[in-house]
């Protein structure tokens, strides 16, 4: 399976977004520290998920780095997040 879709897998089961984008961005890394051959390794996400709700930002981003333990212990070098609560 690719990085992308256990990332995707993972965040859906554990937060059931509304919305959910994941774009690998290691082809912008190509040749840095920590950026493997093949790619994905560095990722940019936009979650949206009422989970989020009344979390702060540092609280949301830990509970995604949690949700994301595996990946980002292996194959992820980078993650750029954008975690947000459904609008009232």
């Amino acid at each position: 399976m690719k990085v992308a879709e256990q990332i995707r897998a993972r965040l859906t089961e554990a937060l059931a977004p509304l919305e959910l984008e994941i774009v690998d961005q290691s082809h912008l890394h190509a040749g840095h520290a920590g950026a493997p051959e093949g790619g994905e390794s560095h990722f940019r996400i936009r979650v949206v998920s009422a989970e989020f709700t009344g979390k702060t930002r540092v609280a949301r981003q830990r509970l995604v780095n949690s949700i994301l333990a595996a990946e980002l212990a292996g194959p992820v070098h980078a993650l750029s997040m954008d975690l947000q609560a459904p609008e009232a």
